[in-house]
């Protein structure tokens, strides 16, 4: 039986933990044996689980960070019993996820992976493998990456560096630890992504494209919302600026009397100062709950500055809500013109527009295209199914 092991910073949890958990579900499913390696939670999982550090390694980590952006280069013990256990579990494939979050040293687990020298396959879920700080430059604009970082203009993003300016030496180590792989695949959860790398330090190496799959008898239609009030929804794991969550209050106080803007995933900080037109939800692990929500609301609003290719996308579709989103990264990949609507960044007035055009449209027909587009398009099981098909042609 073959053995799989994934690395990512969740299990089970969150987006990508989500993705890890129903791929190595699929792959269990195909004959293989599943280890998931992860940091945060305390999740279940139909995989065998491999926890890397602890919290005060990644306390230690985070610090580490703030004072001097050497985002990735803490955490070395933990790292090295992660090489220990990934020896005694002896792998035929490793497949990488977020390996940033404060919980691991790329450095050591990368001279591992050359030793190894196993076929090693990466999905970037964001752009910090190519850059020198940042998993997202979009909203600065900032091309630096495609030659060599400096100066960099999101140090007060995530990874957050207070006072330090790393972002060469980072560029440069990065690019040293990541082209060092002679068997390496790197997948892109959307095409946007993989037109990006196509300009990075990483273009020579093979490239797929694989869009991310969600549980389609899980997030379905459980009925529409009535007429009387229609619900605007917003959904993410962790709302901030990048995410759009002050675009969301200015566009609450533009709509009509009969809408009612729901934002679902705020701390409990967030969701006490906003105004009261707002009904805030904090962070759930419920996705039966979530997808009831999808399926009341009349249109999903994702006003995300910065994203690969969201799966709150793919879920208000299989809930039959169309979607309306900004023109960031692979965020307009998952809708149509029959689904939703993609509009310009920071243009409040035309996610306005789009929400009231949408709400004018024949909702059942809407519905229906929404749904369809997800059954066609974005079922985990066809969507992972191609990780086992990539697994299984690697090993021969």
């Amino acid at each position: 039986m073959p053995k799989l092991l994934q690395i990512n910073i969740s299990a089970n949890s969150g987006a990508t933990g989500k993705i890890t958990e129903e791929i190595g579900a699929e792959a269990i499913l195909h004959g293989w044996e599943s280890y998931v390696a992860y940091s945060r939670g305390i999740p279940i999982s139909q995989s065998n689980l491999v926890t890397v550090g602890s919290r005060s390694d990644m306390r230690r980590h985070g610090l580490l960070t703030r004072l001097t952006d050497a985002h990735g280069l803490g955490s070395a013990k933990a790292t090295k019993a992660l090489i220990e256990r990934i020896r005694t579990i002896g792998p035929d494939i490793i497949h990488l996820h977020n390996i940033h979050g404060y919980y691991l040293n790329y450095p050591r687990l990368f001279d591992y992976l050359r030793e190894w020298g196993g076929p090693v396959v990466w999905t970037l879920h964001d752009c910090w493998a190519f850059t020198g700080h940042c998993a997202h430059f979009e909203d600065a604009g900032c091309r630096r990456w495609e030659v060599q970082c400096h100066h960099c203009p999101l140090r007060n993003t995530y990874p957050i560096s207070w006072f330090a300016d790393r972002s060469t030496r980072n560029y440069l180590d990065r690019k040293a630890a990541f082209t060092s792989l002679p068997n390496l695949t790197l997948v892109s959860p959307s095409k946007w992504l993989d037109s990006i790398l196509e300009r990075s330090f990483l273009a020579g190496f093979d490239r797929r494209v694989i869009h991310n799959g969600i549980d389609i008898n899980l997030f379905r239609p459980y009925g529409q919302s009535g007429q009387e009030e229609r619900m605007v929804l917003a959904a993410a794991w962790v709302w901030n600026r990048a995410k759009g969550l002050d675009d969301l209050i200015n566009l609450s106080r533009m709509l009509p009397a009969n809408y009612r803007l729901c934002i679902v995933g705020l701390s409990e900080k967030q969701r006490r100062e906003l105004p009261p037109s707002i009904k805030g939800i904090t962070r759930t692990e419920n996705q039966k709950a979530l997808a009831q929500l999808y399926s009341k609301a009349s249109v999903f609003v994702n006003p995300t500055y910065g994203d690969t290719f969201p799966t709150t996308n793919l879920e208000s579709l299989a809930c039959g809500t169309p979607v309306v989103t900004y023109r960031t990264g692979g965020s307009p990949e998952a809708i149509s013109e029959s689904t939703g609507r993609v509009v310009e960044r920071a243009d409040i007035p035309a996610l306005y527009n789009a929400i009231i055009e949408l709400g004018k449209l024949p909702q059942k027909e809407l519905s229906r295209n929404c749904r369809r587009r997800a059954e066609e398009l974005f079922d985990q099981r066809r969507r992972f199914v191609e990780y086992v098909d990539l697994y299984d042609s690697l090993i021969g």
